[in-house]
């Protein structure tokens, strides 16, 4: 990370301080996943950005995505929504007119993607490899 990132982040901080640092970097790094995933090198809708981050979460942390959003301070889609926010306010992404929180409102049941979700995709996944 580099030191503006960390001076904007501090800065975040002192107004809002509900979501770690990690979380902010995890925000960035799934908004240029979700860039790549859709094929945007620029804007990508807060629907998209929630289905990339989703993907990435699974992928990076797998049964232990439930804790590390708990430990970042994030307890549903709408808390990256206020992250992207954060961010828009300062400067560090940009948003359109249309762009708005209501698009991260609801966007998902943490518990139903990250746990029973990933346990039933787990489950899925191990039965395909018992009957090759």
């Amino acid at each position: 990370m580099n030191r503006k990132f960390e001076i904007i982040l501090e800065n975040i901080y002192e107004k809002d301080c509900r979501y770690r640092e990690d979380a902010y970097v995890f925000v960035m790094e799934a908004l240029a996943y979700t860039q790549k995933k859709f094929k945007r090198p620029k804007h990508v809708r807060g629907e998209e950005m929630l289905q990339g981050m989703r993907e990435l979460l699974l992928d990076k942390f797998g049964p232990m995505t439930m804790s590390v959003l708990r430990h970042w301070g994030i307890k549903n889609t709408e808390d990256f929504g206020n992250i992207v926010f954060n961010l828009v306010e300062n400067q560090v992404l940009s948003k359109t007119e249309d762009d708005n929180i209501e698009e991260f409102r609801n966007g998902y049941n943490f518990e139903e993607v990250f746990d029973s979700g990933y346990r039933k995709q787990l489950a899925k996944k191990i039965s395909r490899m018992r009957s090759m």
